[in-house]
Protein backbone atom coordinates (compact mmCIF):
# COMPACT_ATOMS: atom_id res chain seq x y z
CA UNK A 1 0.00 0.00 0.00
CA UNK A 2 1.55 3.38 -0.88
CA UNK A 3 1.34 5.97 0.96
CA UNK A 4 0.60 9.61 -0.29
CA UNK A 5 0.33 13.20 0.96
CA UNK A 6 -1.10 15.93 -0.66
CA UNK A 7 -0.99 19.48 0.19
CA UNK A 8 -3.29 22.41 -1.29
CA UNK A 9 -2.61 26.57 -1.75
CA UNK A 10 -4.84 28.87 -3.54
CA UNK A 11 -8.52 28.94 -4.55
CA UNK A 12 -11.64 26.55 -4.24
CA UNK A 13 -11.17 25.16 -7.74
CA UNK A 14 -7.23 23.88 -6.31
CA UNK A 15 -9.01 22.15 -3.41
CA UNK A 16 -11.68 20.14 -5.48
CA UNK A 17 -9.00 19.05 -7.32
CA UNK A 18 -6.90 18.00 -4.57
CA UNK A 19 -9.71 16.40 -3.27
CA UNK A 20 -10.22 14.41 -7.08
CA UNK A 21 -6.25 13.72 -6.00
CA UNK A 22 -7.63 12.00 -2.80
CA UNK A 23 -10.50 10.52 -4.12
CA UNK A 24 -8.31 8.74 -7.16
CA UNK A 25 -5.59 7.23 -4.62
CA UNK A 26 -7.73 5.93 -2.35
CA UNK A 27 -9.63 3.97 -5.04
CA UNK A 28 -6.68 2.25 -5.96
CA UNK A 29 -5.73 1.35 -2.73
CA UNK A 30 -3.34 3.81 -1.35
CA UNK A 31 -3.35 5.36 1.90
CA UNK A 32 -3.36 8.92 2.79
CA UNK A 33 -1.20 10.56 5.16
CA UNK A 34 -0.51 14.42 6.50
CA UNK A 35 2.00 16.07 4.31
CA UNK A 36 4.23 16.42 7.57
CA UNK A 37 4.05 12.76 8.05
CA UNK A 38 6.59 9.89 5.79
CA UNK A 39 5.16 8.69 2.48
CA UNK A 40 5.84 7.37 -0.83
CA UNK A 41 4.31 10.03 -2.88
CA UNK A 42 4.02 13.67 -1.98
CA UNK A 43 1.79 16.01 -4.20
CA UNK A 44 2.12 19.96 -4.16
CA UNK A 45 -0.80 21.56 -5.45
CA UNK A 46 0.14 24.98 -5.86
CA UNK A 47 -1.16 28.85 -6.57
CA UNK A 48 0.93 31.94 -8.28
CA UNK A 49 -1.79 34.08 -8.25
CA UNK A 50 0.17 36.21 -5.95
CA UNK A 51 3.63 36.73 -5.22
CA UNK A 52 3.48 35.26 -1.78
CA UNK A 53 1.71 32.63 -3.07
CA UNK A 54 4.52 31.78 -5.47
CA UNK A 55 6.98 31.96 -2.42
CA UNK A 56 4.48 29.57 -0.19
CA UNK A 57 4.61 27.22 -2.76
CA UNK A 58 8.56 27.16 -3.95
CA UNK A 59 8.56 26.63 0.22
CA UNK A 60 6.50 23.72 0.29
CA UNK A 61 9.02 22.12 -2.77
CA UNK A 62 12.27 22.65 -1.70
CA UNK A 63 10.79 21.47 2.23
CA UNK A 64 9.81 18.41 0.38
CA UNK A 65 13.19 17.92 -1.91
CA UNK A 66 14.69 18.24 1.39
CA UNK A 67 12.88 15.89 4.22
CA UNK A 68 11.53 13.48 1.51
CA UNK A 69 14.15 12.81 -0.72
CA UNK A 70 13.67 9.14 -1.16
CA UNK A 71 10.01 9.82 -2.49
CA UNK A 72 8.36 10.95 -5.58
CA UNK A 73 7.66 14.17 -5.46
CA UNK A 74 4.37 15.69 -7.89
CA UNK A 75 4.33 19.56 -8.26
CA UNK A 76 1.11 20.45 -9.93
CA UNK A 77 -1.28 23.70 -10.01
CA UNK A 78 -0.85 27.69 -10.93
CA UNK A 79 3.09 27.88 -10.17
CA UNK A 80 3.92 24.63 -11.87
CA UNK A 81 2.23 25.94 -14.89
CA UNK A 82 3.25 28.81 -14.81
CA UNK A 83 7.53 28.53 -13.83
CA UNK A 84 8.15 24.79 -14.72
CA UNK A 85 11.74 25.50 -14.95
CA UNK A 86 11.81 27.15 -11.89
CA UNK A 87 10.22 23.98 -10.24
CA UNK A 88 12.99 21.93 -12.10
CA UNK A 89 15.38 24.53 -10.05
CA UNK A 90 14.81 23.74 -6.82
CA UNK A 91 15.38 20.33 -6.11
CA UNK A 92 16.45 17.00 -6.94
CA UNK A 93 14.91 14.00 -8.57
CA UNK A 94 12.58 12.05 -8.93
CA UNK A 95 9.70 14.66 -9.92
CA UNK A 96 7.16 14.99 -11.94
CA UNK A 97 5.64 18.59 -12.87
CA UNK A 98 1.69 18.29 -14.17
CA UNK A 99 -0.15 21.38 -15.66
CA UNK A 100 -3.27 22.43 -15.09
CA UNK A 101 -4.50 20.99 -18.18
CA UNK A 102 -2.88 17.68 -17.20
CA UNK A 103 -4.10 17.22 -13.80
CA UNK A 104 -6.64 14.16 -14.96
CA UNK A 105 -3.44 12.38 -15.54
CA UNK A 106 -1.59 12.95 -12.10
CA UNK A 107 -2.83 9.78 -10.42
CA UNK A 108 -2.23 7.09 -12.66
CA UNK A 109 1.31 8.76 -13.72
CA UNK A 110 1.67 8.74 -9.69
CA UNK A 111 0.91 5.05 -9.41
CA UNK A 112 2.76 3.66 -12.67
CA UNK A 113 5.15 1.03 -12.13
CA UNK A 114 8.50 1.98 -13.39
CA UNK A 115 8.10 5.95 -13.79
CA UNK A 116 10.91 7.82 -15.14
CA UNK A 117 13.00 10.11 -12.92
CA UNK A 118 11.66 13.18 -14.44
CA UNK A 119 7.99 13.38 -15.64
CA UNK A 120 6.31 16.45 -17.31
CA UNK A 121 2.77 16.61 -18.19
CA UNK A 122 2.62 19.97 -19.74
CA UNK A 123 1.44 21.44 -22.75
CA UNK A 124 0.06 24.95 -24.25
CA UNK A 125 -3.03 26.06 -21.62
CA UNK A 126 -4.54 28.07 -23.79
CA UNK A 127 -5.04 25.73 -26.33
CA UNK A 128 -6.91 23.58 -23.66
CA UNK A 129 -10.53 23.49 -24.78
CA UNK A 130 -12.19 21.14 -22.46
CA UNK A 131 -11.99 20.92 -18.59
CA UNK A 132 -10.56 18.21 -16.80
CA UNK A 133 -12.73 15.16 -15.68
CA UNK A 134 -11.62 15.08 -12.17
CA UNK A 135 -14.32 13.11 -10.07
CA UNK A 136 -14.30 13.30 -6.01
CA UNK A 137 -15.99 10.83 -3.99
CA UNK A 138 -15.64 13.08 -0.59
CA UNK A 139 -14.04 16.05 0.77
CA UNK A 140 -11.90 14.84 4.02
CA UNK A 141 -13.23 16.58 7.34
CA UNK A 142 -15.80 18.89 5.81
CA UNK A 143 -19.26 19.67 6.38
CA UNK A 144 -19.54 21.42 2.85
CA UNK A 145 -18.16 20.51 -0.40
CA UNK A 146 -16.74 22.26 -3.32
CA UNK A 147 -18.18 21.64 -6.67
CA UNK A 148 -16.04 22.55 -9.53
CA UNK A 149 -18.37 23.70 -12.84
CA UNK A 150 -15.91 25.26 -14.58
CA UNK A 151 -12.28 26.57 -15.10
CA UNK A 152 -9.96 29.16 -17.02
CA UNK A 153 -10.83 32.85 -17.94
CA UNK A 154 -10.93 34.93 -20.47
CA UNK A 155 -10.90 38.01 -18.86
CA UNK A 156 -7.28 39.36 -19.35
CA UNK A 157 -7.61 41.63 -15.94
CA UNK A 158 -4.07 43.79 -16.59
CA UNK A 159 -2.82 42.48 -13.20
CA UNK A 160 -4.48 38.92 -13.02
CA UNK A 161 -2.11 36.06 -13.85
CA UNK A 162 -5.08 33.46 -13.90
CA UNK A 163 -5.90 33.02 -17.58
CA UNK A 164 -2.26 32.50 -18.25
CA UNK A 165 -2.14 29.63 -16.13
CA UNK A 166 -5.69 28.30 -16.39
CA UNK A 167 -6.17 28.62 -19.61
CA UNK A 168 -9.73 29.63 -21.65
CA UNK A 169 -13.32 29.34 -20.14
CA UNK A 170 -14.22 25.63 -19.83
CA UNK A 171 -17.14 23.89 -18.73
CA UNK A 172 -18.48 20.30 -16.98
CA UNK A 173 -21.49 19.24 -18.85
CA UNK A 174 -24.74 19.45 -17.12
CA UNK A 175 -24.62 15.42 -16.81
CA UNK A 176 -20.96 15.47 -14.67
CA UNK A 177 -22.48 18.85 -12.57
CA UNK A 178 -25.57 16.81 -11.17
CA UNK A 179 -23.32 13.29 -11.43
CA UNK A 180 -20.96 15.00 -8.89
CA UNK A 181 -23.58 16.66 -6.84
CA UNK A 182 -25.12 13.20 -6.52
CA UNK A 183 -21.93 12.00 -4.98
CA UNK A 184 -21.98 14.38 -2.62
CA UNK A 185 -25.69 14.22 -1.41
CA UNK A 186 -25.08 10.66 -0.93
CA UNK A 187 -22.25 11.21 1.05
CA UNK A 188 -24.25 13.04 3.25
CA UNK A 189 -22.82 16.74 2.60
CA UNK A 190 -25.24 19.69 3.69
CA UNK A 191 -23.93 22.45 1.53
CA UNK A 192 -22.43 22.72 -1.99
CA UNK A 193 -20.16 25.62 -2.73
CA UNK A 194 -20.43 26.17 -6.37
CA UNK A 195 -17.01 27.12 -7.72
CA UNK A 196 -14.91 27.86 -10.41
CA UNK A 197 -12.58 30.29 -12.10
CA UNK A 198 -15.23 32.54 -13.67
CA UNK A 199 -18.68 30.24 -12.79
CA UNK A 200 -21.01 33.29 -14.66
CA UNK A 201 -19.50 32.09 -17.75
CA UNK A 202 -20.71 28.41 -17.47
CA UNK A 203 -21.81 26.72 -20.44
CA UNK A 204 -21.19 29.39 -22.87
CA UNK A 205 -18.57 26.71 -24.60
CA UNK A 206 -20.92 23.57 -24.56
CA UNK A 207 -23.53 22.86 -27.22
CA UNK A 208 -26.06 22.40 -24.33
CA UNK A 209 -28.18 25.78 -23.85
CA UNK A 210 -27.46 25.85 -20.57
CA UNK A 211 -25.96 28.76 -18.14
CA UNK A 212 -25.25 28.91 -15.00
CA UNK A 213 -28.58 30.17 -14.49
CA UNK A 214 -30.10 27.24 -15.64
CA UNK A 215 -27.84 25.02 -13.82
CA UNK A 216 -28.00 26.44 -10.36
CA UNK A 217 -31.92 26.20 -11.10
CA UNK A 218 -31.70 22.66 -11.77
CA UNK A 219 -29.79 21.80 -8.73
CA UNK A 220 -31.61 24.10 -6.33
CA UNK A 221 -34.81 21.48 -8.00
CA UNK A 222 -32.94 18.17 -8.08
CA UNK A 223 -31.21 18.52 -4.59
CA UNK A 224 -33.70 20.17 -2.37
CA UNK A 225 -31.54 18.59 0.74
CA UNK A 226 -28.82 20.56 -0.15
CA UNK A 227 -27.73 23.91 0.80
CA UNK A 228 -26.62 25.60 -2.47
CA UNK A 229 -23.90 29.04 -2.21
CA UNK A 230 -22.05 30.54 -4.65
CA UNK A 231 -18.21 31.21 -4.15
CA UNK A 232 -17.84 34.52 -6.46
CA UNK A 233 -19.78 35.69 -10.05
CA UNK A 234 -18.96 38.84 -11.53
CA UNK A 235 -20.67 42.45 -11.44
CA UNK A 236 -22.20 42.09 -15.36
CA UNK A 237 -23.31 38.85 -14.45
CA UNK A 238 -25.48 39.78 -11.52
CA UNK A 239 -29.16 39.71 -12.90
CA UNK A 240 -32.41 39.42 -12.25
CA UNK A 241 -32.20 35.83 -13.35
CA UNK A 242 -30.12 35.03 -10.69
CA UNK A 243 -31.86 36.93 -7.68
CA UNK A 244 -35.10 35.84 -8.64
CA UNK A 245 -33.12 32.17 -8.47
CA UNK A 246 -32.09 33.18 -5.02
CA UNK A 247 -35.72 34.15 -3.84
CA UNK A 248 -37.55 31.46 -5.55
CA UNK A 249 -35.19 28.53 -3.79
CA UNK A 250 -34.92 28.29 -0.13
CA UNK A 251 -31.77 26.14 -0.55
CA UNK A 252 -29.89 28.50 -2.57
CA UNK A 253 -28.47 30.98 -0.18
CA UNK A 254 -28.58 34.61 0.18
CA UNK A 255 -25.12 35.25 -0.08
CA UNK A 256 -23.09 36.56 -2.85
CA UNK A 257 -19.44 37.76 -3.44
CA UNK A 258 -18.51 40.15 -6.11
CA UNK A 259 -15.29 41.38 -7.25
CA UNK A 260 -14.65 45.21 -7.14
CA UNK A 261 -10.97 45.71 -7.01
CA UNK A 262 -11.54 49.41 -7.43
CA UNK A 263 -13.79 51.86 -6.70
CA UNK A 264 -12.38 54.68 -9.47
CA UNK A 265 -13.18 54.62 -13.03
CA UNK A 266 -9.45 55.56 -13.98
CA UNK A 267 -7.98 52.55 -11.98
CA UNK A 268 -10.69 50.09 -12.95
CA UNK A 269 -9.79 51.01 -16.79
CA UNK A 270 -6.02 50.36 -16.60
CA UNK A 271 -7.34 47.18 -14.61
CA UNK A 272 -9.13 46.11 -17.74
CA UNK A 273 -12.08 46.03 -15.28
CA UNK A 274 -15.39 46.33 -17.74
CA UNK A 275 -17.62 48.54 -15.59
CA UNK A 276 -17.84 51.64 -13.76
CA UNK A 277 -17.77 52.46 -10.06
CA UNK A 278 -21.48 53.96 -11.08
CA UNK A 279 -22.08 50.26 -12.83
CA UNK A 280 -21.04 48.75 -9.93
CA UNK A 281 -23.06 50.33 -7.59
CA UNK A 282 -26.00 50.05 -9.47
CA UNK A 283 -25.65 46.55 -8.97
CA UNK A 284 -24.82 45.96 -5.13
CA UNK A 285 -28.40 48.02 -4.32
CA UNK A 286 -30.44 45.90 -7.00
CA UNK A 287 -28.98 43.09 -4.91
CA UNK A 288 -30.10 44.86 -1.22
CA UNK A 289 -33.29 45.76 -2.90
CA UNK A 290 -34.35 42.13 -4.07
CA UNK A 291 -32.36 40.56 -0.66
CA UNK A 292 -32.70 42.55 2.06
CA UNK A 293 -30.97 40.57 4.52
CA UNK A 294 -28.24 38.79 2.28
CA UNK A 295 -24.67 38.76 2.56
CA UNK A 296 -22.76 40.98 0.28
CA UNK A 297 -19.09 40.54 0.02
CA UNK A 298 -16.43 42.13 -2.33
CA UNK A 299 -13.09 41.61 -3.26
CA UNK A 300 -11.30 44.83 -3.44
CA UNK A 301 -7.14 45.44 -4.81
CA UNK A 302 -5.20 47.91 -2.63
CA UNK A 303 -2.05 49.85 -3.54
CA UNK A 304 -2.41 49.09 -8.36
CA UNK A 305 0.20 50.73 -10.39
CA UNK A 306 -0.50 54.17 -10.31
CA UNK A 307 -3.18 54.81 -8.02
CA UNK A 308 -3.10 58.06 -6.49
CA UNK A 309 -4.75 59.44 -2.98
CA UNK A 310 -7.20 60.70 -4.74
CA UNK A 311 -8.29 57.34 -6.65
CA UNK A 312 -7.68 55.28 -3.57
CA UNK A 313 -10.03 57.70 -1.37
CA UNK A 314 -12.35 56.80 -4.44
CA UNK A 315 -12.54 53.22 -3.45
CA UNK A 316 -12.89 53.84 0.10
CA UNK A 317 -15.77 56.41 -0.12
CA UNK A 318 -17.65 53.83 -2.42
CA UNK A 319 -17.14 50.81 -0.01
CA UNK A 320 -18.00 53.03 2.77
CA UNK A 321 -21.35 54.32 0.92
CA UNK A 322 -22.48 50.80 -0.09
CA UNK A 323 -24.63 48.43 1.79
CA UNK A 324 -22.66 45.59 1.68
CA UNK A 325 -21.13 42.98 4.20
CA UNK A 326 -17.57 42.49 4.21
CA UNK A 327 -14.37 42.96 2.25
CA UNK A 328 -11.87 40.67 0.98
CA UNK A 329 -8.78 42.95 1.07
CA UNK A 330 -5.35 42.15 -1.36
CA UNK A 331 -2.51 44.27 -1.62
CA UNK A 332 -1.35 44.55 -5.41
CA UNK A 333 1.22 41.90 -6.37
CA UNK A 334 3.08 41.98 -9.11
CA UNK A 335 3.07 38.63 -11.88
CA UNK A 336 5.12 38.70 -14.24
CA UNK A 337 3.76 38.02 -17.38
CA UNK A 338 0.74 40.20 -16.79
CA UNK A 339 0.33 43.86 -18.25
CA UNK A 340 0.51 45.30 -14.73
CA UNK A 341 3.35 44.55 -14.18
CA UNK A 342 5.35 46.87 -16.91
CA UNK A 343 3.28 49.44 -15.60
CA UNK A 344 4.80 52.64 -14.29
CA UNK A 345 4.61 54.33 -11.14
CA UNK A 346 4.43 50.85 -9.01
CA UNK A 347 3.30 51.90 -5.42
CA UNK A 348 5.67 51.51 -2.48
CA UNK A 349 5.20 48.92 -0.17
CA UNK A 350 4.54 51.22 3.23
CA UNK A 351 2.36 53.24 1.24
CA UNK A 352 0.25 50.11 -0.33
CA UNK A 353 0.18 48.71 3.42
CA UNK A 354 -1.83 52.14 3.85
CA UNK A 355 -4.07 51.31 1.80
CA UNK A 356 -4.96 47.84 2.68
CA UNK A 357 -4.75 48.56 6.32
CA UNK A 358 -7.35 51.54 6.05
CA UNK A 359 -9.79 49.04 3.61
CA UNK A 360 -9.59 46.17 6.14
CA UNK A 361 -10.29 48.65 9.53
CA UNK A 362 -13.65 49.25 7.05
CA UNK A 363 -13.84 45.25 6.52
CA UNK A 364 -14.47 45.22 10.16
CA UNK A 365 -16.98 47.89 10.10
CA UNK A 366 -19.00 46.29 7.59
CA UNK A 367 -18.69 43.15 9.69
CA UNK A 368 -19.85 44.36 12.78
CA UNK A 369 -22.62 46.08 11.44
CA UNK A 370 -23.69 42.41 9.41
CA UNK A 371 -23.51 40.96 12.87
CA UNK A 372 -26.05 43.94 14.60
CA UNK A 373 -28.52 43.84 11.88
CA UNK A 374 -28.90 39.83 12.56
CA UNK A 375 -29.67 40.09 16.30
CA UNK A 376 -32.60 38.98 17.72
CA UNK A 377 -33.18 37.17 14.16
CA UNK A 378 -33.21 33.05 14.15
CA UNK A 379 -30.78 32.10 11.44
CA UNK A 380 -30.45 28.49 9.77
CA UNK A 381 -27.00 27.15 10.98
CA UNK A 382 -25.03 24.74 9.20
CA UNK A 383 -22.54 23.35 12.55
CA UNK A 384 -19.15 22.47 11.68
CA UNK A 385 -17.58 21.75 14.34
CA UNK A 386 -16.66 22.43 17.70
CA UNK A 387 -14.85 26.05 18.10
CA UNK A 388 -10.97 25.41 20.01
CA UNK A 389 -10.90 27.87 22.19
CA UNK A 390 -14.20 28.16 23.42
CA UNK A 391 -16.07 24.54 23.09
CA UNK A 392 -19.06 26.18 21.53
CA UNK A 393 -20.19 24.54 18.36
CA UNK A 394 -19.70 26.90 15.42
CA UNK A 395 -21.22 27.26 11.90
CA UNK A 396 -22.38 29.63 9.22
CA UNK A 397 -25.84 31.12 8.92
CA UNK A 398 -27.48 30.87 5.11
CA UNK A 399 -26.42 34.77 4.86
CA UNK A 400 -22.75 34.03 6.21
CA UNK A 401 -22.87 34.61 9.74
CA UNK A 402 -20.35 32.42 11.94
CA UNK A 403 -21.98 31.81 15.01
CA UNK A 404 -20.92 30.62 18.42
CA UNK A 405 -24.02 27.99 20.14
CA UNK A 406 -24.20 25.65 22.74
CA UNK A 407 -25.15 22.27 21.72
CA UNK A 408 -24.69 18.67 21.30
CA UNK A 409 -21.85 16.45 19.31
CA UNK A 410 -24.51 15.03 17.87
CA UNK A 411 -25.74 18.57 15.82
CA UNK A 412 -22.34 18.27 13.53
CA UNK A 413 -23.25 18.16 10.37
CA UNK A 414 -26.81 19.48 10.52
CA UNK A 415 -28.55 22.25 9.84
CA UNK A 416 -30.26 23.97 13.36
CA UNK A 417 -31.83 27.46 14.19
CA UNK A 418 -30.35 29.40 16.16
CA UNK A 419 -31.31 33.03 17.74
CA UNK A 420 -28.24 35.12 17.33
CA UNK A 421 -28.05 36.84 20.80
CA UNK A 422 -24.67 38.43 21.14
CA UNK A 423 -21.41 40.25 19.78
CA UNK A 424 -18.41 39.93 21.76
CA UNK A 425 -15.00 40.82 20.70
CA UNK A 426 -16.30 40.30 17.24
CA UNK A 427 -17.81 36.70 18.31
CA UNK A 428 -20.64 36.45 17.34
CA UNK A 429 -22.89 34.21 19.45
CA UNK A 430 -26.48 32.48 19.75
CA UNK A 431 -28.75 29.97 21.68
CA UNK A 432 -30.70 26.94 19.58
CA UNK A 433 -34.20 27.73 19.11
CA UNK A 434 -35.93 25.49 22.00
CA UNK A 435 -38.64 24.68 19.80
CA UNK A 436 -36.71 22.91 17.17
CA UNK A 437 -34.91 21.06 20.34
CA UNK A 438 -37.78 19.62 21.72
CA UNK A 439 -39.45 18.79 18.31
CA UNK A 440 -35.96 16.27 17.73
CA UNK A 441 -36.11 15.17 21.43
CA UNK A 442 -39.85 13.92 20.81
CA UNK A 443 -39.35 12.00 17.20
CA UNK A 444 -35.96 10.04 18.45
Amino acid sequence: MKRVAITTLGCKVNQFESAAFASAFEARGCQLVPFQAEADIYVINTCTVTARAGQQSRQLIRRAFTRHSHARIFVTGCYAQMDPQGVLALGEYPLAIVGNGNKHRLVDAALSENPPDLIMLMGRIRDNRSICDLPVTRFRGRTRAYLRIQDGCDNFCSYCIVPYTRGPSRSLTVSRVLEQAAVFAEQGYRELVITGINVGKYGLDLDENETIYTLLDRLCRDFPQLRLRLSSIEPAEVNDSLLNLINRHTNFMPHLHIPLQSGDDQVLARMNRRYTRAGFAEVIHRVRAALPTAAIGCDVLGGFPGETEAEADNTHRLLEELPISYLHVFPYSRRPGTLAATMPRHLPGPVKEARVQRLRDLDQQKRRAMYAQGLDRVHRVLVERRHGATGLLQGFSENYIPLLFAGGTGLIHTVVPVRLTAIEDDQVKGILVDDWVEEKRQNR
